[in-house]
């Protein structure tokens, strides 16, 4: 079955979801404790909109859920652990979550060109607002962590 373009740009949020919340529990171990206890709190609401948001996609627009991209997730994980050889690794970690955030911002921007039920509308304004204000949250993180 062929998606439409609201199904593929639905598709594209939950992916950019899911990956970020996979991102964040691969990297879990190798935050700060204090950073950890910040953002453990973010990625937890995530969750839980991306549920909200796969039933929702389910039962509006006919969209099954998928498999995540696994070698999508190992290549990444590779990645941010080389340059922390080069770097600081909590300062990597925040500029990769940053780098999830920009895709999932990106992803919710397409899907907003497109007609969607209010209940679909109503999470995906939780999730830009979320997503929003995770972002401030690595910003701050991030300028304290440069101060030291």
């Amino acid at each position: 079955m062929f998606l439409d373009n609201r199904q593929v740009a639905m598709d594209s949020v939950l992916e950019a979801l899911a990956d970020s919340i996979d991102y964040f529990q691969d990297n879990h171990e190798r935050l700060r404790p204090s950073l950890r206890e910040v953002l453990q709190p973010y990625f937890d609401t995530r969750k839980s909109l991306m549920r909200k948001l796969q039933v929702l996609a389910r039962r509006h627009l006919a969209l099954l859920p998928r498999d995540a991209d696994v070698e999508r997730d190992d290549y990444m994980w590779l990645w941010s652990r080389l340059k922390s050889f080069v770097g600081d690794d909590s300062q990597v970690l925040i500029n990769e979550l940053l780098e999830q955030e920009r895709v999932l911002m990106q992803a919710l921007s397409t899907l907003y060109t497109h007609p969607l039920p209010d209940a679909i509308e109503a999470v995906i304004e939780e999730c830009w607002k979320h997503c929003r204000s995770l972002i401030r949250e690595l910003y701050r993180q991030q300028k304290k962590h440069q101060r030291r």
